[in-house]
């Protein structure tokens, strides 16, 4: 089994469920209709959180079910800039965030949260995702027919951090040059690029960047 999907447990229930959905986590046919966005307040009870970027390889927080997943009408780019995690203020790195774009997927991992864990899970993302993201909810989509409301951890333009577009050779080289406490960013890349190959997901961005680094 790929490595990003083998997710370990952290609770009594150490239980895995991939693949078709079951009759009890909250698995409906595919709603489109648009989810307003949400602050840091007034949290809604979902349970479900999409993981695109470090959340991939580096699940901190208990969890009860872990589904291959993705998004509509969002792609992944290295536009938000670090300044904790994978550089310092003075040499910001960069990590993904979601931009809208139409006809894109995004695809990642959806994490199940149980109910009595969820609130201090979720306390935990907003300090972890601190650097200027914030809260949205999107639908998760399984496979072609399914689908759940979700939380996800996006930045954009609004937030002090956001550095926005670039040539991916310039991002390269901002992100070579950049460390932070998490460690090296082009090892965040790298990490990003393995799991979305391991999970069977393309994105070119991600993978023109990793090609960069790697001098190919």
């Amino acid at each position: 089994m790929p490595r990003v999907l083998e997710l370990r447990l952290r609770s009594t229930r150490r239980r895995q469920r991939f693949g078709a959905s079951g009759g009890d986590d909250g698995v409906q046919p595919i709603d489109d209709g648009g989810l307003p966005p949400i602050g840091k307040g007034g949290l809604p009870p979902i349970g479900w959180i999409f993981g695109y970027g470090s959340l991939l390889w580096k699940q901190d927080f208990p969890f009860d079910v872990a589904r291959p997943a993705y998004v509509r009408g969002w792609e992944r780019r290295f536009w938000q800039g670090s300044t904790d995690h994978r550089g310092v203020p003075e040499a910001p790195g960069r990590v993904v965030t979601l931009v809208r774009s139409v006809g894109a997927t995004c695809h990642g991992v959806a994490f199940r949260l149980r109910d009595e864990e969820r609130d201090d899970v979720i306390a935990h993302l907003d300090h972890r995702e601190r650097g200027g993201y914030r809260r949205i909810l999107a639908q998760l989509v399984f496979g072609k027919r399914h689908s759940v409301p979700g939380l996800i951890y996006m930045a954009d333009e609004t937030n002090p951090h956001f550095l926005g577009p670039a040539p991916v050779p310039a991002i390269a080289d901002q992100i070579r040059a950049a460390n932070g406490a998490s460690g090296p960013n082009a090892e965040y890349v790298c990490r990003l690029a393995d799991s979305l190959r391991e999970l069977g997901a393309d994105d070119p961005h991600v993978f023109a960047l990793e090609a960069r680094l790697l001098g190919h």
